[in-house]
Parts: structure tokens; C-alpha cells; sequence
């Protein structure tokens, strides 16, 4: 049975984050560590941090990370866990909206991790996040693949909120000199302890210089 689309407005993520000391696992998610690696580190945004794991990351590794996230407890947990290890210079924290915000300036990589909303939503939001990447620039999309609905994988069972790589390829424009699309496995724990193999979907694309 299909169900209606969730409403991941503030008001949600501030009542899920107050609901519990945290909600991730402070790790940062996986796809951003292969993709960033190896990249210099410049100026990131981080759109849609939630706690911050992925700022910290950054940050870590020699970036200067703008995060962007609703939940002002969200990041609070982000900025507190970024002065006990001493990297809160390098670090902007934003609360916004990010259907309605657009980035300032440029960023040498943007990365949007697990952002889910309708379509028309979705697609405004990646094509303002593509225009803030700068020459040389790289883009990292990742989001839960359309095929997890079949896995058992606690996912709302709304189709529209998930999407393929190849579908968010195209927003972008010929600007772009290296445009990866894929669906790349992992392994996901269930409820009940059991394993699947879920996908991620990972668009990652370079501005052309």
C-alpha cells in the first residue's frame, strides 16, 4: 500500500532530534569518504547535516565546511562536538531551510546526503546546490535507491520520495567534464537483526575548470 508523503518540516526534525540524545551514528556516511578522499581540501558545504558527522569529517581532513541544516538542536550537537576536538575555526553553521536557501558563493565540493522531498522540491534544491559548485568543483548527491522498497529496509513506502542517480544527472547542464552515476551496494541491519543489501544512489559530477 502506497503511503501518503511524509512532511520532514522543522517542527519533525526538531521533535526526532529533541527525542533523544542523538539519532546517527556519528560516523560519517560512507559515500562522502570515498568521494572526498582524495579530493584537496577547500571550501565544503554540507547541505543537510543533521549532528554533523560529516562536517567533522571535513573539517578534519583540512576543509573549511559551511553545514545547513532545519534543526537548530541538530546543530548544536554539531558546534559542541566541534570545539571539544578543536575544529570549531573551521566551521559555519547555518540553520535554514534548505527548500527555500541558496548557497553564497562557491564551494570546492557540495555534498547533500539522504535528502528526500517531492520532486518539484527535490529538483529546485539540487540545481541551486549544483550553481554554488565551483570551477574544479565537485558535486556529491547521494540518496536511498527506489529498489530499497523491496529489500524490508524501513523506508516510507512512497516511490516519489526516492530517485536513481541517472534522474538527478539531469539537472545538470554541459558544464560538466565527469558525471558518475550509480547504485552502489551495502549492507543495512533491519529491525529485527536481520541483514539486507540496500543501494545507495550516488550522483558525482565535476565542473568543468
Amino acid at each position: 500500500m502506497t503511503e501518503r508523503m511524509p512532511v520532514f518540516d522543522r517542527e519533525f526534525w526538531e521533535e526526532r532530534y529533541g527525542s533523544q540524545p542523538s539519532i546517527w551514528s556519528g560516523r560519517p556516511n560512507p559515500q562522502l569518504v570515498a568521494e572526498a578522499t582524495d579530493l584537496s581540501p577547500g571550501r565544503a558545504l554540507d547541505a543537510g547535516c543533521g549532528e554533523g558527522s560529516d562536517v567533522l569529517w571535513l573539517a578534519a581532513a583540512g576543509w573549511r565546511v559551511t553545514g545547513v541544516d532545519f534543526s537548530a538542536t541538530a546543530l548544536a550537537r554539531g558546534a559542541e562536538q566541534a570545539k571539544s576536538l578543536g575544529l570549531d575555526e573551521r566551521i559555519s553553521w547555518v540553520q535554514a531551510d534548505l527548500t527555500q536557501w541558496a548557497p553564497e558563493g562557491r564551494f570546492d565540493l557540495v555534498s547533500a546526503q539522504f535528502m528526500h522531498h517531492p520532486e518539484a522540491e527535490r529538483t529546485a534544491l539540487f540545481e541551486r546546490l549544483a550553481a554554488a559548485v565551483a570551477p574544479g568543483g565537485t558535486l556529491l548527491i547521494v540518496g536511498h535507491h527506489p529498489s530499497d522498497l523491496e529489500t524490508g529496509a524501513p523506508r516510507p513506502k512512497v516511490p516519489g520520495m526516492f530517485y536513481p542517480a541517472e534522474e538527478i544527472a539531469e539537472i545538470l547542464d554541459d558544464g560538466w567534464d565527469r558525471v558518475v552515476t550509480d547504485a552502489r551496494p551495502r549492507t543495512a541491519t533491519l529491525p529485527d537483526g536481520s541483514e539486507v543489501t540496500i543501494h545507495d544512489a550516488v550522483l558525482v559530477a565535476r565542473r568543468r575548470a
